[in-house]
């Protein structure tokens, strides 16, 4: 899971996931990660747990207006229950979260992390859009 937070601090330090934070969410919850050195980070993990991890690096909770939602509308002191209410409303099973994850990956690919198992499995192949 730290390496996980390293990913995740990466990419918030970076801001490589505002405007794809729809995408961000579909990876964390679907696809492998992986590091430069092809060290897996995550093969994907339950919303709970992805709730767990924004909420351990501390993910601006404004986030959530790119997924149409209010923030004043999602649980105010519960940070995990606040994640875990906003990925079960971002419509990850939508075209338009995987599009927004497609461009997620392509941005964090100059930081060195790899979306994806394989050319076959990763967001950026065309024949998953088959």
């Amino acid at each position: 899971m730290d390496q996980l937070r390293d990913f995740l601090d990466a990419i918030k330090a970076s801001g490589v996931a505002t405007g794809h934070f729809r995408g961000l969410l579909f990876v964390l919850i679907g696809l492998p990660i992986k590091a430069a050195d092809g060290t897996p980070l995550s093969s994907g993990m339950s919303w709970r747990a992805a709730a767990s991890a924004l909420k351990a690096c501390r993910w601006d909770r404004l986030a959530v207006q790119e997924l149409g939602l209010d923030p004043s509308d999602l649980a105010p002191r519960d940070r995990e229950k606040y994640w875990y209410t906003a990925i079960s409303r971002a419509d990850l099973g939508s075209s338009l979260a995987r599009s927004s994850a497609e461009s997620f990956a392509r941005a964090v690919a100059p930081l060195g992390f790899t979306i994806g198992d394989s050319a076959a499995e990763s967001p950026l192949s065309s024949d998953r859009h088959a």
